[in-house]
């Protein structure tokens, strides 16, 4: 019988916050003050029977984030404990790649995603981004209605990853529906993650037959020496944390400039606002909410509270940001550092940059084109999709003036010069 030391809460026996069940979505303020309630670590469930301990307080999240001899990205030991048929394993089992490694292993797969997306140039990245932008207002420019996640948000994302892997355009729909599936968990999970296994698969197949100018060829003969199977669970990664989350951003960000003067007024006047939307929702709707997933290497005192080794220790980035204006009126921290979503550490987001010029790019060039965009529902009426680690709208329905912008052709690698 393991004995904790009296000053440490032990939560073995305590009853979770339940992240999976269908209230978390719509309300997830309530669960994370349930959360907080417990102190800077709660507990949870990301599915039924798979427990976790949640870090709600930016000190000890910050903790977590920086200590690599306490804390370790492996989730071996874990996936041990929780059934094969878990929902949440296709988004938490181990994988050789960057965001599964430590130590040597972390830094040699990271320098090689650093390398590789440093070979895309700005100017370049947002020439595909107008491209897959004016392709989307094309196709919906003619209706005057649509739903900015269907028809533009996860679509762009597809566009623009196909184009950065290496595919042609009609492989997105592939890609969106198998990543879909597995980031919101439930009874679709295993078979979103086959899905996205499959399109991951293909996309190494062909660029190991014949090289492009494109991220997966590019890996493939990076000096680090990375072997196929390497590279097909790096792609994995950097797809899967490339597409889902991005698209959230976009369509999460819209929700909050459509409708609002504040923003769009000046929006659609010429002035730069996208970006103040988008620090807004990462400090308040950040989409990937509860993905900072750590596993202590051994049982330690933390905080108050005795984790045991082989249970998760999720960083929950949607927590921090509700609670991070409290912490800015108590003076703990200034304002434009409370919110942690790009991560912190050896783990942190390597492509911030990238993600933020995409975004960015994104909403200014489909507001330009589409200058009356008028969102259908008030914010507090739309739904989000269910799932224990992101924070993503089912659907932004707005209406505007017809309008129909110039035509722009589809890509296929095949097609020499259609790519900006």
């Amino acid at each position: 019988m393991t004995t904790y030391p009296p000053d440490r809460r032990d939560f073995s026996r305590s009853v979770p916050v339940r992240l999976w069940e269908d209230g978390f979505a719509p309300d997830p303020q309530r669960y994370y003050a349930a959360l907080r309630a417990q102190g800077p670590i709660g507990w949870a469930e990301l599915a039924p029977g798979v427990p976790a301990y949640v870090v709600t307080e930016r000190r000890a999240a910050l903790d977590v984030l920086h200590d690599e001899e306490t804390f370790s990205h492996d989730p071996r030991a874990w996936e041990t404990t929780v059934p094969v048929d878990s929902p949440v394993l296709g988004m938490m089992r181990w994988r050789p790649n960057a965001l599964f490694a430590d130590g040597a292993a972390h830094v040699r797969y990271r320098t090689t995603l650093i390398d590789v997306f440093d070979l895309v140039e700005p100017h370049d990245l947002r020439g595909r981004v107008h491209r897959a932008v004016r392709l989307l207002a094309a196709r919906i420019g003619p209706r005057g209605e649509a739903d900015l996640v269907a028809d533009f948000s996860r679509p762009l994302m597809a566009l623009v990853f196909n184009d950065l892997f290496g595919l042609p355009d009609d492989q997105g729909d592939r890609l969106e529906e198998g990543l879909g599936k597995m980031m919101e968990g439930g009874a679709q999970a295993a078979e979103g993650e086959a899905l996205y296994a499959q399109y991951v698969l293909d996309v190494i197949a062909a660029k190991a037959a014949q090289r492009g100018d494109d991220l997966p060829s590019w890996l493939l003969d990076h000096p680090a020496g990375l072997t196929p199977e390497e590279v097909t669970w790096q792609v994995f990664l950097t797809l899967g944390a490339g597409y889902e989350p991005t698209a959230n951003l976009v369509s999460n960000t819209l929700s909050r400039i459509l409708g609002n003067p504040e923003y769009y007024s000046t929006l659609t006047s010429g002035a730069r606002p996208v970006m103040d939307a988008v620090v807004e929702v990462l400090h308040h709707e950040t989409p990937l909410a509860n993905y900072g997933i750590y596993y202590a290497r051994r049982p330690v005192a933390f905080h108050g509270v005795w984790l045991r080794d082989a249970v998760p220790v999720v960083v929950s980035y949607g927590a921090l940001g509700l609670f991070a204006e409290q912490e800015v009126t108590h003076g703990r921290h200034p304002n434009d550092a409370s919110h942690l979503s790009w991560g912190a550490g050896a783990h942190a987001c390597p492509v911030k940059q990238h993600t933020l010029l995409l975004v960015t790019e994104a909403i200014e060039r489909l507001t330009q084109w589409l200058p009356d965009l008028d969102p259908v529902l008030p914010r507090e009426r739309l739904d989000w999709r269910p799932g224990p680690f992101h924070r993503s709208l089912t659907a932004l329905p707005v209406r505007f003036s017809p309008r129909t912008p110039a035509p722009v052709s589809t890509y296929s690698p095949d097609q020499p010069g259609v790519r900006p």
